[in-house]
């Protein structure tokens, strides 16, 4: 035994540089490192903005009647899944094209994903896998689909939605994109969108707001010059709807941070989960305080969108402010919230889930509060959120337009009345109960 361990310590030895050249001709942890945390990163930020798909589904569930539920869910898987295709046929190399004038790519070829088994060498070149960053920047289109899903419930057609969904996350959404995501000129020009403020809410805001003043109010909304309320179905719903989107935008804000790789980045990672839920926080508080002393009484679904637009207002910078200036971006999104959406009534515009607030004018907010941590200047700042204004506004409405004169976008009075579920699905969410 004696002499047969010494045999096997001398072939050890005799071993060792064989082992030292092999281990110095691989890659070393501290070249393939952040390639792997930045991975990760992508995958679990990723999976947690999916989640939103749910939130989004359960939240527009809740805040619709009962009549027209089954068709909101049917939109929300619909639109997700649509998303995913279009994304891979054109949308990701849109948006991500290399060397490009700053405006428009015409790179209009579906996405390729890295080999199987790829070497660890080969990852030691890049920052992270294809995979990994198409699957999260997926996430992202998905839900400027879902923000026009909600504006225009209880009175859309489902297959025009379906068209204009097809055209919003294969082309629009991409090429606004690029301006600041991909290299673009908005980029060049010094714009700041950290998560997506502009990016991904306002531009989702912007094309609700055309669908909503295109397809016109629901039935009874608005009558001898009052706005007469619609509630919701289930507020429970919507409740669990919230706080699953408040879940899913620690990785929508926190994945944004694109790099784990060092100890500045994993930390610069908590501290936008910190500022998140901060403004949140703040958010739901300011529209529950504001509410109580406007209407006497707290208003649950304002309570609801004001967490929701303290989510959009710290969405453009997260990483930079205070936590105290977390709690003022989102509690002046609360507060904006409670003020615009009467607001919208007035122009009798619409909007059954309050997602213009939300997610257009509490995006605008919070792409103007990058300014106050000096990551961007003012002018710079405008002249982003009016480029995206404009484009995705103007291109929405012809586009819905089209989609009107062609075949179509409102259901009829009758079907309105005896509800989408029924007339445009022929199945109801609920059908045990009466419809309201």
């Amino acid at each position: 035994m004696k002499f047969m361990k010494t045999l096997s310590v001398a072939g050890a030895l005799t071993a060792l540089p064989t082992l030292a050249l092999a281990q110095d001709a691989a890659p070393t942890f501290d070249e393939i490192g952040p390639y792997l945390m930045t991975t990760l990163l992508f995958l679990v930020g990723g999976f947690l903005v999916f989640w939103m798909a749910a939130g989004f589904a359960m939240l527009e569930a809740g805040l619709v009647r009962s009549k027209n539920v089954a068709m909101q869910l049917t939109k929300n898987i619909a639109l997700f899944s649509i998303a995913g295709i279009m994304y891979w046929l054109v949308g990701f190399n849109l948006m991500y094209p290399g060397d490009f004038n700053g405006f428009f790519a015409f790179n209009f070829v579906p996405t390729v994903l890295e080999p199987v088994g790829l070497s660890a060498a080969d990852a030691a070149l890049d920052y992270a896998s294809v995979a990994s960053d198409f699957f999260f920047q997926l996430m992202f289109v998905a839900a400027t689909a879902s923000i026009v899903s909600g504006a225009l419930a209880e009175r859309i057609k489902l297959w025009p939605f379906l068209i204009f969904v097809v055209v919003l996350t294969g082309i629009l959404y991409p090429i606004t994109g690029s301006w600041q995501w991909g290299g673009g000129w908005l980029s060049e020009l010094g714009f700041s969108d950290f998560a997506g403020s502009t990016v991904v809410h306002s531009v989702g805001g912007w094309a609700a707001l055309a669908g909503a003043i295109v397809l016109g109010p629901r039935l009874g909304k608005y009558k001898d010059g009052r706005t007469n309320p619609m509630p919701g179905s289930n507020l429970a719903l919507a409740t669990l709807g919230t706080f699953i989107l408040w879940l899913g935008w620690f990785g929508f804000n926190g994945g944004s941070q694109l790099a784990a790789g060092t100890v500045g980045d994993i930390t610069d990672v908590g501290r936008i989960f910190a500022n998140t839920n901060m403004a949140a926080s703040a958010g739901a508080v300011a529209a529950l305080i504001l509410t109580q002393v406007v209407y006497g009484k707290v208003d649950l679904t304002m309570v609801l969108n004001g967490a929701l637009a303290g989510l959009v207002s710290i969405t453009a910078e997260p990483l930079a402010p205070s936590l105290f200036g977390s709690l003022l971006i989102g509690g002046v999104g609360g507060v904006i919230v409670v003020f615009t959406v009467p607001m919208l009534d007035k122009f009798k515009i619409d909007d059954v889930v309050g997602a213009i607030p939300v997610h257009l004018i509490a995006g605008i907010w919070g792409t103007i509060a990058v300014v106050f941590s000096g990551s961007a200047t003012l002018t710079a700042q405008l002249t982003g959120i009016v480029a995206y204004g404009v484009f995705t506004f103007v291109a929405s409405l012809i586009l819905w337009l089209i989609l009107k004169a062609v075949m179509g976008i409102r259901v009829s009075e009758e079907a309105e009345i005896n509800g989408l579920d029924k007339e445009e699905l022929g199945m109801e969410a609920y059908p045990d109960f009466t419809k309201g």
